[in-house]
């Protein structure tokens, strides 16, 4: 089997990092910086399309936006993270289960390496998959297309796992099983209604999801 696996709000928490690098940008921008709980529901969706929201629709502001959280989101941001407790556990017993395992994030694969080695999920994972820093595979739905194409994957035998509805809505676009999980940033609701087929409660059930039902 193999699982497609988000990484905000799925194995790490970011709320940190993402939500003071957007701070700095706006504050650069002498835009309102609202306080961090305000701005987590910019966890998980494209940034691009978090600033257009937060700048009123302006497409140009937000690109210089983006470049801004990428001055700080580089050199400090993207250590402002932490890994779910009992994700380390979960990922193995998956791989002693079979599974290979994919992560598969809107974030630039860029970062999404170094967010990776630092953890030491290098070994826990198969490919780290990604956006690119001018934007291509952003939306999820593209994102998961290139990746079962370069891969090859059988889509019958292939699982995403995520805590937004991008994640839901990307699977449900690419034939592929939508696994929603909890911890993270998005409501049960919202990944029920982005057509969620399973629902994760905790890390304990993400390393559960392929054992064999007695």
């Amino acid at each position: 089997m193999n699982l497609l696996l988000d990484l905000d709000g799925t194995l790490t928490d970011p709320r940190e990092g993402i939500t003071r690098c957007i701070q700095h940008a706006l504050a650069r921008l002498g835009r309102p910086v609202p306080e961090q709980d305000q701005l987590l529901g910019c966890i998980g969706p494209p940034l691009h399309t978090s600033f257009v929201h937060l700048l009123d629709g302006d497409e140009a502001l937000a690109d210089r936006a983006v470049g801004l959280y990428r001055e700080r989101f580089a050199q400090v941001g993207l250590y402002e993270n932490a890994l779910y407790p009992g994700i380390l556990p979960a990922l193995d017993r998956l791989r002693e289960q079979g599974a290979h395992l994919y992560l598969a994030t809107s974030k630039p694969a860029v970062y999404a390496r170094r967010i990776v080695s630092h953890f030491g999920l290098d070994d826990r994972l198969d490919g780290v998959f990604g956006s690119e820093l001018d934007g291509t595979r952003t939306d999820k739905s593209d994102l998961l297309a290139w990746l079962i194409d370069r891969l090859g994957l059988r889509r019958d035998a292939t699982i995403m796992i995520g805590d937004r509805k991008h994640d839901m809505i990307g699977a449900r676009a690419n034939r592929i099983h939508p696994v929603g999980v909890t911890w993270g940033y998005g409501s049960r609701e919202e990944l029920l209604q982005a057509g969620a087929a399973t629902l994760l409660d905790d890390r304990q059930a993400l390393g559960r999801l392929l054992a064999p039902v007695h």
